[in-house]
C-alpha cells in the first residue's frame, strides 16, 4: 500500500505570501495537489504537512478527506516536514509499504504521473521511483519502506534528494518535463497564468 505525503509547511519567503494559497485555474496550489493525490487510485492515504501560515492555509483544505498535521519545527527546513509526514504515515493503519513525497508548488503533477510511480514500483526491484526533469531527479518521488529510516534521519534543509543521490543504483526515473515548472516568485505565477 502506498501513501502520499504533501509537503506544504514552507514560509514561501521568496514569494512574499503563502504560495500554498495561490490560485491557479480556479483552485489553490495546495487544493490542486490534494485533489491530485486523492484521485490517485493506487494511493490509499494522504497526509498534508502544514507549518508556516497554517491558520490561513488549513481552512482551504479542511473539507478534504486527508490527514492534516502541523509541523511545529517547520523553520528547521524541509527535513522536519519529511520526518513528521513519514512518522505520521507510519502511525496510521493499515501500514504502508511505500510513500510518495509531493510538493504543492508543482501544478502539473497529475494522477497519471502518481500512478506511473506506483506501477513502476510494483514491477521493479528499485526502491526509489523518482521524476526527472531538466537534469534533476526529484519530486514527486516514491520511496520503498526500506528507505523510511533514512527519511526519518534527515536534518535541517536536507530534502529527500540527499537520499536519491546516495542510492543512484536503486533509482528508476519517470520523465516529467513539466516538473521543472514550480512557483517560487510572482513572475513564475504570471508566466504560468499566461501559459494556462
Amino acid at each position: 500500500m502506498t501513501g502520499i505525503v504533501i509537503l506544504a509547511a514552507g514560509a514561501s519567503s521568496r514569494f512574499g505570501s503563502p504560495k500554498q494559497n495561490l490560485i491557479y485555474q480556479g483552485q489553490t496550489l495546495l487544493q490542486r495537489a490534494v485533489q491530485t493525490a486523492l484521485t490517485c487510485l493506487h494511493c490509499q492515504k494522504v497526509i498534508v504537512v502544514l507549518g508556516a501560515n497554517e491558520g490561513v492555509i488549513r481552512p482551504n483544505i479542511s473539507d478534504q478527506t486527508v490527514h492534516i498535521t502541523y509541523n511545529t519545527d517547520w523553520q528547521e527546513g524541509m527535513a522536519s516536514s519529511i520526518r513528521l509526514g513519514v512518522a505520521e504515515m507510519l502511525r496510521l493503519e493499515p501500514k504502508v509499504t511505500s510513500i510518495i513525497l509531493m510538493l504543492c508548488d508543482q501544478p502539473f503533477v497529475d494522477p497519471f504521473l502518481l500512478s506511473q510511480l506506483t506501477d513502476k514500483s510494483e514491477h521493479s526491484d528499485c526502491g526509489i521511483i523518482a521524476s526527472s526533469y531538466r537534469d534533476v531527479v526529484g519530486a514527486p518521488a516514491l520511496f520503498d519502506e526500506r528507505y523510511f529510516p533514512e527519511l526519518l534521519r534527515l536534518k535541517g534543509q536536507e530534502g529527500a534528494k540527499k537520499i536519491i543521490e546516495a542510492h543512484p543504483d536503486d533509482i528508476l526515473t519517470i520523465p516529467f518535463p513539466l516538473g521543472a515548472i514550480d512557483i517560487d516568485t510572482t513572475e513564475d505565477l504570471e508566466r504560468l497564468n499566461q501559459a494556462g
